[in-house]
This record gives structure tokens, sequence and C-alpha cells, in this order.
């Protein structure tokens, strides 16, 4: 059977991204150079195989396109789970996302890292 394994994006501030994932429940494992001269920053959720690799290279400058894929986190009380990251100052959006999921809309919501890579957030 073929697992899929990590994603790796890259970062502007590894110290920063790391901060902000952790905020988000996930935990650092590695962190280590590459061959190249990256640093190297390993994160996974626990109980999760998949995890997320921040990838720093000094002379790379990050950018990516518009339409870049976003990753995706599943939790069980999207409400709570916003709640505290709001109160880490974490910007969640929609914009009254209380209100609207209150309201009956799809419990679906979105943060930001700090390169500017979107995060979804589904209720499961």
């Amino acid at each position: 059977m073929i697992k899929f394994l990590h994603t790796r994006i890259r970062v502007s501030d590894p110290e920063a991204s790391i901060a902000f994932y952790q905020k988000l429940g996930f935990e650092l494992g590695e962190r280590k150079d590459s061959p190249q001269g990256n640093r190297l920053a390993f994160l996974h959720l626990p109980g999760n195989e998949h995890f997320l690799e921040l990838t720093y290279s000094p002379d790379f400058d990050v950018t990516f396109p518009e339409d870049l894929m976003h990753t995706c986190v599943g939790v069980p009380d999207i409400i709570d789970y916003c709640g505290t990251l709001e109160d880490e100052g974490i910007e969640i959006w929609p914009d009254q996302w209380r209100e609207k999921f209150a309201s009956g809309d799809r419990r679906m919501a979105f943060v930001t890292d700090p390169d500017g890579y979107e995060v979804e957030i589904l209720e499961r």
C-alpha cells in the first residue's frame, strides 16, 4: 500500500511559522539542515502519520501563485477550536464566523500563516 507521507512548504521565517503551526496544534519534531543548506523543521499533529515539512532557504524569496492549494485540518468542535485560535491572536475568516455557524452556514473556516498560505478548518 502506498501512503501519503508529508507536505513541504517554503517559509521566510522558520520561527514565526513554527509558532503559528504550534498554535494550530502541530508539534515540532526534528529540525535539521539539508545538504543544500536549507533549514528544515518537521511538524506533526498527534495521531497522524502525515507531517508538514517547513523549509527555509536563505537565498530563496517565498512567493506562490494566487491559486495555490491549501492545507486542511479537521477538528471535532470548530467553534471551540476557532475560539482558541482567536484567543491566540490568529484571525479567523470568514468574518463573523460565530454568527455564520450559528445560522446554519457550513462550518468551514480559514486562517492564514505568516507567509500567506491558507489553512482550511473543517469540523469532523
